[in-house]
Formats: structure tokens, C-alpha cells, sequence
């Protein structure tokens, strides 16, 4: 039996107000391909399906439409909720969903077994067994009489997530002897590597779980919440087959893949790297070197590649600020988008109070002039510039109001 492992797909997310939509359509439709391909039984979603907790109502279709493309596969389909995801919002279509053999577990049910989904042969016997673990969340994890100190919480998270695997494989053994089993869970293992879109997971991942404690009762574990593809240390196979496309440019050059098991052969899944369908760029130099790069591109079609700059220079320099935001401006190449750029000098004004004469008081100074000046110099673009002065002046009129009442 052949069986995909995937994660984090993070439906409606967008890079720098940019909809990856396209992006999760291709990659949807190269997934369709490969399943056919290889002939799969079974797609495992290890959480995060979703960027959102409330998502958009097009990113709630462009799920449902996902889920029958793959459907008319003839695969079974196995999903679990992350931490981005609403347990409630993922379970509402769930017996729907069942009846078209797509297995939902948004939440952690009141009954283990719930998790547990059986996959038979075409002998109908059951030669496999899934335990669908969601993402665990404190709720599920802790008890009143586990202390209430910082380590005691942290403990008792690691102990939770721990007891709840042992448990569900004790469920298993007794309800399935001999037959194997693969285990699913979104959570944050100690020792993965992360990236600067990954929330914070189990109080800032500083309950970060031993693999370890999984225990050897499973055959394969299928992880997501980690978007960098990586193996983790364990008694058994243990992966995180990482998110499907780049979600952040801190992502531009993660392998991305998608994880195929044969039972046949053994437990350890063959990785198969998804094509990339948006380029995400960084260019760093001096305003110089900036310019030369930005006359290498060339029209291209596809989906457009985003770019991000930082310049960096020796000594700060006004003028060059607005060279900057000129060549951004001016930059014009069919196929590519400058997304974000920002100044860096190594000699610049650190402190606002740095910004006036010494004879000169803060504390004489009005509020507004102040924050301006601070604006004035910070390495940020004309736009938010403007949304930083305008949240300033809402906060300066709710705290005279506050004074006047």
C-alpha cells in the first residue's frame, strides 16, 4: 500500500499582501498527478490546513475544491487541524466529508478511538491503522492538579503530548493486534529546524517534545507545524514532510517535497521534491550594486517572483534613502515585483534622544515631533511611514480623551 505524507499547506496565506492562491492551485494539481502516478491509497495532511482559524471564503473554497480533485483519485484522505486551524471550523463537514471517505479530526475528540482510522485491503481486511493525532493545545494536555509554575506547565505539556501518543497506541494494540500503525501529530519536536513563518507552538516552542517519547509501537510518524523538510531523531521513522511551497522568504530555498511510503518495502518514505512555481528573491548590497542586479532581470511569464532588498551602506545617507525608493519605483520588469525593501548603515543615529541639540530636552518637545523625527530616520518606506504617523495620532487623540474624561 502506498501512502503521501504532506503538512502545512496554509490555504489563503499571503507573502507581503500577495495571495498565494495560484501557487496552492499548482501545487494541488501537481499532487493530483502524483498520486495518480504512484498509485496512492492514502494522503495524510499533518495540520495546518488552513493560515487562518476564520479563513476566507475563498480560501474555504479553494479547500473544498482541492478535496475533490483529489477525491476523484479514488484515495483515501486523512486530515488533521494545526495550530492555525479552528478545530470546530474543520470538524463542521466532517460526516459529510466521511461519507466521501475523507476523515476530518479538527480537535482532540473526548474519545481517543475517534482518532483512529482504519485502512483495509481490497480483501476488505485492515491492513493499516492511522492514529490521526491533531495539534494538542493546553486544554488537552493539563490538569488542574498538574502546578501552576512555569516548569510545572511546561512539564506538564511535554507529559501530555507524550501520555495521549502512548495511550492511542495502547488503543490500537488492543483493538488491532499485529497490525501496523502510523502515527500523525502537529506539534514542534526538539532539535527541528524552524522558519520565521512558524508561530510560536507550546508556549514559544520551549516545550519542545522528545521525539524519543514517542515510544517504538509505530511504524512511521507523520509530523507537521515544522515548514523546513527534515527527519527527526526517534525510535521510528520520523519526518516532517515540510509545507508544499515557500510561505516566507526565510523559505526561498527549502526543498520542498511531499513524503511516499510503500508498505511493501519498508517505513522509510522516499522524498519527491514539488516543482517550484514562484520564485522568491533577496538582494543585499550597496546602492550600487543594487542598481546593477535590478538590470540583470529580464521580462518572464508564470507567476511573478517577488523580490526583497536591503541596501547596505557604510554611512548613513539621506539621499541615498531616496535613490532607493526611486529605483524601486522606477524598477518596471514584466514577471517580477520588488515586495519589500529597507536601508541598513552601520554608523546611524541609535536613540531618539540622539536626534536633537544637547540644549535640547525631550521632555520639552512635543509628542508628534518627536515620534516624526524618530520616523524620519527609521529604514522603513514612504507608505509606512505614513500608517506609522497615523496609528501615532490615533494613540495621541485616545490618550487626551482619556485625560479630558
Amino acid at each position: 500500500m502506498k501512502i503521501l505524507h504532506t503538512a502545512d499547506w496554509h490555504i489563503g496565506k499571503k507573502l507581503h499582501k500577495h495571495s498565494l492562491q495560484p501557487d496552492f492551485d499548482l501545487f494541488i494539481d501537481w499532487l493530483c498527478n502524483c498520486i495518480s502516478e504512484n498509485e496512492v491509497k492514502v494522503l495524510l495532511v499533518s495540520g495546518d490546513v488552513f493560515d487562518l482559524a476564520n479563513p476566507s471564503s475563498e480560501a474555504r473554497q479553494q479547500y473544498f475544491k482541492a478535496l475533490m480533485k483529489l477525491k476523484r483519485l479514488d484515495c483515501k484522505i486523512i486530515l488533521t487541524g494545526g495550530n492555525h486551524d479552528s478545530p470546530t471550523m474543520l470538524n463542521a463537514p466532517q460526516e459529510v466529508l466521511r461519507e466521501l471517505d475523507i476523515h476530518i479530526i479538527g480537535g482532540l475528540p473526548n474519545e481517543l478511538s475517534e482518532c483512529i482510522v482504519p485502512i483495509k485491503n481490497d480483501k476488505n481486511e485492515t491492513e493499516l491503522l492511522v492514529a490521526a493525532l491533531p495539534y494538542l493545545r493546553d486544554a488537552d494536555l493539563r490538569t488542574a492538579s498538574q502546578g501552576n509554575s512555569y516548569e510545572d506547565r511546561l512539564e506538564a505539556l511535554r507529559k501530555g503530548i507524550q501520555q495521549t501518543f502512548l495511550d492511542i497506541a495502547e488503543i490500537c494494540k488492543s483493538q488491532f493486534p499485529e497490525v501496523p500503525a502510523i502515527a500523525m501529530g502537529h506539534l514542534f519536536a526538539a532539535g527541528a529546524e524552524t522558519s520565521e513563518s512558524e508561530r510560536d507552538i507550546q508556549i514559544g516552542n520551549q516545550a519542545a517534545f522528545n521525539a524519543l517519547q514517542f515510544g517504538d509501537y509505530y511504524n512511521y510518524i507523520a509530523l507537521g507545524h515544522i515548514h523546513k523538510p527534515q527527519r527527526v531523531n526517534a525510535a521510528t521513522p520520523t519526518f516532517y514532510s515540510g509545507s508544499p511551497i515557500p510561505l516566507s522568504f526565510s523559505e526561498r530555498t527549502n526543498k520542498n517535497r511531499i513524503l511516499l511510503l510503500d508498505t511493501e518495502t519498508g517505513w522509510e518514505p522516499k522524498s519527491i521534491e514539488i516543482p517550484g512555481f514562484r520564485e522568491l528573491l533577496k538582494i543585499t548590497g550597496t546602492l550600487e550594486k543594487l542598481q546593477q542586479k535590478l538590470l540583470e532581470f529580464q521580462d518572464r511569464e508564470g507567476l511573478v517572483s517577488l523580490i526583497e532588498i536591503e541596501m547596505q551602506e557604510e554611512n548613513f545617507d539621506s539621499n541615498k534613502i531616496y535613490e532607493l525608493d526611486q529605483l524601486v519605483d522606477n524598477f518596471k520588469v514584466e514577471g517580477y515585483e520588488i515586495v519589500k525593501h529597507r536601508a541598513s548603515f552601520e554608523n546611524k543615529i541609535s536613540g531618539s534622544g540622539e536626534l536633537y541639540e544637547e540644549k535640547q530636552q525631550l521632555e520639552d518637545l512635543q509628542p508628534l515631533d518627536v515620534f516624526q523625527k524618530l520616523v524620519d530616520k527609521q529604514e522603513e518606506d514612504e507608505e509606512t511611514r505614513k500608517e506609522l504617523m497615523s496609528a501615532f495620532n490615533e494613540i495621541l487623540e485616545e490618550v487626551h480623551q482619556s485625560k479630558k474624561a
